[in-house]
């Protein structure tokens, strides 16, 4: 009955069981969570969305939202019942506005998020949102997982370009809250619910962002440095020489280095020796200023060996090794991930208490650190011994992931920096919040979804 409503609402072609058009919307990108589905629906206007939730909440069936399916915490995955509504957002992909004077942009949720960079670009304004994933996922999905990507430094995570928000409610309501407004102090700032809420509160269906100044000309080096604190003392430093102009600070550990480099098939290595670390640097500043920086901190013994991009191809073709390592770990085998955040200046004390705690539990283990060191953000990676059992690794998986966590909150850090919470890490949530953190979601979740029909299972 439900089925054929919601065939009526958006039409026959819009609404799909087969097995073979829904098999890439029931698995999440590693492999690691999959499930069923009552039906996959494709509307294509918010009023359609809206139709389709009242429908559902009607009918008692709860609903799983999906954006371009790039997750990595099972947030977009319906359970194995068979009996949740899979709702997918790639239709509403229309940008409705640029303007430039206002450095502001209008688009719907399904939107992929390089198409709203290039419209930005058009106008000639930035959007400073820039991830790996940036050609397939989507601005629903970015927002409500709160996505950072390498531009934190600067720009800040998505919570800091959204504007306003359009968000379908729980029982079907069509909440219109799209102000480009940077000032308003009219009561609570509602976006704020939404942003990072994995689809468990209301489903996005467009945005107002921010858009800023296009930048003219950047800069980008590779630097090879002796240790994670090294790094750490060289953001300092080209923080203060570039003002803020610095718009990425990537730390990669050798072997993070060479996964990327190895499935960055066309690349070369910039290097003709390794080395522990790898710091990857953009900057809008003076580009002599920071040669001249490089140059003294090579003097000083902190930059080991550093390349220049001398042109945009150059430039791209090492940020490629960087957006090459979580496919290159890929292929090394069963990988447990931890999106963490510490305080930039514990970074090196936590690696080495992670280290030891890691190979303690699993001798061999093969650490891969990366991530965004301007803001704290650690992809602590732990891929299987090589030629190990996968399901054996796997049965280690727990205790390791919790040391990992463990030492995280030791050091006043976060289990979950980007990629948001999803099936993965709920269980972690309620290990890492406090029991009124917790109690203020769960009064959230009741008062806007009380069905628990919006993606339920998910966060809390």
């Amino acid at each position: 009955m439900l089925v054929e409503q919601l065939e009526e609402i958006i039409g026959t072609a819009n609404c799909t069981s087969d097995p073979d058009v829904l098999y890439p919307h029931l698995h999440e990108w590693r492999g690691a969570l999959s499930g069923r589905a009552l039906v996959m629906v494709s509307p294509e206007s918010p009023d359609q969305v809206a139709a389709v939730v009242k429908a559902c909440s009607a009918a008692n069936a709860s609903i799983v939202p999906q954006g371009g399916n790039t997750g990595l915490c099972g947030g977009a995955i319906p359970d194995d019942s068979g009996e949740q509504v899979l709702l997918s957002l790639s239709r509403l992909n229309r940008i409705r506005s640029v303007d430039a004077d206002d450095f502001a942009i209008t688009v719907e949720a399904g939107c992929i998020l390089q198409h709203v960079q290039e419209a930005a670009a058009a106008v000639d304004r930035l959007l400073p949102l820039s991830l790996a994933a940036e050609g397939s996922c989507q601005i629903g999905g970015n927002i409500a997982t709160n996505a950072g990507g390498i531009n934190v430094i600067r720009y800040g995570t998505m919570r800091q370009q959204v504007l306003g928000l359009e968000v379908v409610l729980a029982d079907g309501t069509l909440w219109n809250g799209l102000r480009s407004l940077r000032k308003d102090t009219g009561g609570y700032d509602m976006k704020q619910v939404f942003i990072g809420s994995e689809g468990t509160l209301g489903i996005i269906t467009a945005a107002t962002l921010r858009l800023f100044p296009a930048i003219a000309a950047t800069t980008t080096a590779l630097l090879a440095v002796p240790t994670a604190s090294h790094a750490v003392q060289l953001l300092g430093n080209f923080q203060s020489s570039q003002a803020d102009q610095m718009l990425a600070f990537e730390l990669m550990s050798e072997r993070a280095f060479g996964y990327g480099l190895a499935h960055a098939q066309s690349s070369r290595p910039p290097f003709d020796a390794s080395y522990p670390w790898y710091v990857l640097l953009e900057s809008s500043g003076p580009e002599d200023a920071l040669q001249d920086g490089i140059a003294q901190q090579t003097t000083d013994g902190a930059v080991l060996a550093a390349v220049i991009a001398k042109n945009v191809a150059e430039a791209e073709q090492i940020w490629h090794i960087r957006h090459s390592i979580s496919a290159g770990q890929k292929v090394e085998g069963v990988s447990l991930k931890h999106d963490i955040s510490v305080p930039v200046g514990k970074i090196e004390e936590f690696m080495v208490a992670a280290e030891r705690a890691i190979l303690k539990l699993v001798p061999n283990a093969r650490i891969v650190a990366f991530g965004h060191v301007g803001d704290g953000n650690l992809h602590y990676n732990i891929t299987q011994p090589v030629d190990a059992d996968p399901d054996v690794f796997r049965k280690l998986g727990i205790a390791a992931s919790e040391a990992v966590y463990d030492l995280v909150a030791k050091f006043g850090g976060s289990f979950s920096a980007e990629h948001g919470v999803g099936v993965l890490k709920k269980q972690y949530l309620q290990s890492y919040r406090s029991d009124t953190e917790l109690g203020l979601m769960q009064t959230l979740k009741t008062a806007l979804d009380p069905q628990n029909l919006l993606n339920p299972g998910k966060v809390i």
